[in-house]
């Protein structure tokens, strides 16, 4: 339960997230939680959603690739078709379908948003790869965060700040989204930009 935003605009490409952990129908409080919900992969960054265990799925199948190429649709479709494999044979994942669903497809029952230099990249739980040109949401709070993104777009010039809000937007309507916000920045085309620190405090 997340919800993680990708902003395009006036050159640069935002992936933000919130912080919010639950565990059950409890949360741990964001001051004694050690990590957030954005990991680097080679020289892009993604947002995971959906159940907490692919944190620590996705860092140790990450730990044993050399080099690690996400800049593409092609790439992003082949590097999860690689981690489907090995959440069948290496990790705990047992089922290959949604329940109730009629699609032949499996299910990761997750989802996954990630940007590179080219762009923005949603990856569905049916490793379905989607590239957006503007925004994207994913999520319990994406739906929220989506609204939000839509009706700031072509007002807000900054996108570190149409991304800051539509998270804090998520944060306020769904109870499984939670401050601070945190942000990751790339050049459109060209090398990391530092990020800017964040000053919003938790509710």
């Amino acid at each position: 339960m997340s919800v993680a935003v990708a902003v395009q605009n006036r050159g640069h490409i935002i992936l933000a997230a919130d912080s919010k952990r639950t565990f059950g129908s409890g949360a741990m409080p964001i001051s004694n939680l050690a990590d957030n919900k954005i990991r680097k992969v080679g020289s892009a960054f993604m947002a995971t959603t959906g159940w907490g265990l692919y944190a620590n799925i996705l860092d140790d199948f990450l730990s044993r690739k050399k080099k690690l190429h996400l800049t593409s649709s092609e790439s992003i479709f082949d590097f999860f078709t690689q981690l489907f494999r090995e959440l069948r044979q290496r990790y705990s994942l047992v089922n290959d379908q949604c329940s109730g669903d009629d699609s032949p497809f499996a299910d990761l029952d997750a989802s996954f948003l990630i940007i590179n230099t080219e762009g923005i990249f949603y990856v569905a739980c049916d490793m379905s790869v989607t590239r957006f040109n503007q925004y994207c949401a994913i999520g319990s709070g994406g739906s929220y965060a989506l609204g939000a993104l839509h009706a700031l777009y072509d007002d807000e010039t900054d996108p570190a700040e149409i991304a800051e809000k539509a998270v804090a937007a998520a944060c306020d309507l769904d109870v499984y989204c939670g401050l601070p916000v945190h942000v990751e920045r790339l050049a459109l085309g060209g090398a990391r930009t530092p990020r800017r620190k964040k000053s919003t405090k938790a509710r």
